[in-house]
Order: C-alpha cells, then structure tokens, then sequence
C-alpha cells in the first residue's frame, strides 16, 4: 500500500508538471514579424544653378549681332549658353520701358528660348521703367504720386500680372528677384530704406504675395548687391525681418576687379555663411562680371567663387550667374565675356565643371 500510495504520489507530481509545462506554452506570446520600415521618400535631386543673365540678347540681335562658338560656328546664344554648362537663364523685366526692350513682351520672347533650351528661369524684377540699382530706384512713371498703399497693389498687380502672362505660356520661374540690387530699397521715395524701413517691407510683401498668387513653388529672391559687405547685408535683411517681410533666398552680386577677388570671394562665402546662420534662408550669387579683357583671371574668380558656393553645407548655396556675358562692343559694357570676334572667352569655361 505504501509502495503503491509512492508511485501514485509520483504520477501525480508528473502530471502536474506536464499540465504546467502545456499551460505555460499556451500563453506565449509569439514573436511578431517585425514591419518593414518603409523607404523615406526621396527628396528632388539638387541641382546647383549655372547661369547668365542675357536680357540684352533680343535686342543685340535686333541689331544685327550674332554670337559663335569657340571655333568660330553660329549659334543661337541659349543654346551657346547651356553648351558653355550652364542650366539657367536670368531677364530683367521692367514696367514700361520708353524703347520696348525688356518689357513683358519681351521677356516673353526670352522666356519661351531659354524653356525651349531647356534652362531653368530666374525673373528680375527693377519695378522701374529704366535701370534700378543701388544708385536709382525711380517710380515708374505710371505710378507717379502714389502713396504707399497704392504702390503696394501696383507692386501686386505688375508682379502678377506678368507672371500669369508666363505661366499662360507654360512657363513657370524657378526663381524671381521682388527688386534689383535693393541695397536701399526700392520705389523711392516712398520705399527707401534708410527713410521707411517698413514701407519697404510692405513693397517686398506685396511683391512675394504676388509671386505665390500665381505659383507658389517659386522661390522669391530679395537682391543686394556687394555680396561682401556684411554690415550692409545684415542692416537690411534685419530691417526687412523686424518689420515682417517674406523672402525665401538672399540674392547677392559681386563684381571684384582682377586684384581684390580672391579676398572679395572668402569676405562674400563669410557674409553668405552668416545669412544663413542668421536668417535660415539660401544665398544665391545673381550677377557677377569682371573686366573682359582678363578672361584667364575671370575664370580663376570664377572657378573659385563656384567651388565656394558649393562648398556651403546642406546645399544652401544655389548658384552662380554671370551678368551680361555674351555683349561684345556693345554700349560700352565692358564686364562681359565675350571676346570683339563674338566667341566666349576661356573665362566662361568655369561653367563646365
């Protein structure tokens, strides 16, 4: 009885642990199958902008001016430009020009060539009927004695107006400047900077509410001109940010002569590189030239003002473009880079790298 009471006790215990051992099993989790983490989606591919503005192109044409290349063939100059390595074209546009050139109508002309060339499209806008610079920022004529709240709609009203003209077209700028070398503002009186600060905010609103009216992926430039001047830079975009202005990329230019520019390059890459501390906006370099009749110099300057802009992290750095380059014995302008024969200098051949 007791051996037989023994072996049943054991069975007992055996049984237990058995149950126990299936029961603890049961209630396993199993191991997911762990998610597939999903690809991020690829952001569109940086391409750093190569460019020249050739605003005067139509009308040297219209003057019988042709343009070849280095061995001396014809060639149509967008076309010339984009072989020299470039991808982009900048034109100024003004409001009522007294001779034609340059206003929407041809700016249209233009426009149409440099998309039918395959380049992307940066507009300049001088809001005047002549040249505006940082030595003449003169109201068109047809806006004479307005006040600022009336130039703010005819700023609007130009600006989107000109921009649905493209866009009808089927073009849409990558890039437009709401001013040309704005160093103290622009539409003066009225929108002068070191006078009215916060009127020329509400002259680069009216203009960037414009822009993305028609497209809002256009990227709107506000341009200054002596990329190597910080104090200037940093007086005028403080300005513009304290009285709320919005711009999305810092336009520079910078046109050194054959001894400053290698110091004039490292001062703009500094000031470029505070702009986007400062201001968390890109920089790109809209014009740049210097005396033609040093190409081998022009291309060092070049060369190494591309290689800066490039070298600026996270791709903030946009491009580079030549003001100008294709005149040759054309209304004095001598920072071009085309030699008196109508064929580019070796200066340009920065661009091909």
């Amino acid at each position: 009885m007791i051996f037989f009471n023994k072996y049943k006790y054991l069975l007992l215990i055996l049984l237990f642990v058995a149950c126990s051992k299936q029961n603890t099993s049961s209630q396993t989790t199993p191991t997911p199958t762990p998610t597939p983490t999903p690809a991020p989606t690829p952001s569109p591919t940086f391409v750093f902008a190569k460019g020249a503005d050739i605003s005067w192109v139509s009308q040297m044409e219209s003057s019988n001016y042709k343009f070849y290349d280095s061995t001396g063939t014809q060639k149509d100059c967008f076309q010339l430009m984009k072989n020299l390595g470039m991808n982009s074209i900048r034109l100024r546009v003004w409001v009522n020009p007294s001779d034609g050139w340059c206003n929407t109508t041809d700016l249209l002309t233009k426009a149409l060539r440099a998309k039918n060339a395959g380049m992307r499209i940066m507009i300049d806008f001088h809001y005047s009927d002549v040249w505006a610079d940082p030595g003449h920022q003169t109201i068109p004529v047809a806006w004479t004695g307005q006040n600022i709240d009336a130039l703010k709609t005819s700023v609007y009203n130009h600006t989107q107006s000109v921009l649905s003209t493209l866009k009808s077209n089927g073009i849409t700028p990558s890039w437009v400047q709401v001013g040309n070398e704005t160093n103290d503002g622009m539409l003066w009186e009225t929108g002068r900077a070191s006078t009215n600060m916060s009127n020329f905010a509400a002259l680069i609103n009216s203009g960037y509410n414009a822009v993305k009216s028609v497209d809002s992926t256009i990227k709107v430039i506000v341009h200054i001109s002596n990329g190597y001047d910080n104090s200037l830079f940093r007086w005028i975009f403080d300005g513009l940010k304290n009285n709320n202005a919005n711009w999305d990329i810092i336009g520079m230019s910078l046109y050194p002569s054959t001894t400053n520019w290698s110091t004039l390059n490292a001062q703009c890459l500094s000031n470029a590189n505070d702009m986007i501390s400062r201001y968390g906006k890109q920089v790109m370099i809209c014009e740049v030239g210097m005396d033609v009749t040093a190409p081998a110099i022009c291309q060092s300057f070049l060369t190494d003002l591309i290689n800066k802009v490039k070298s600026i992290p996270n791709n903030n750095g946009l491009g580079v473009f030549y003001w100008e380059p294709e005149c040759y014995n054309w209304q004095g302008y001598t920072l071009g880079a085309f030699d008196n024969t109508g064929k580019p200098t070796i200066a340009l051949n920065a661009f091909l790298n």
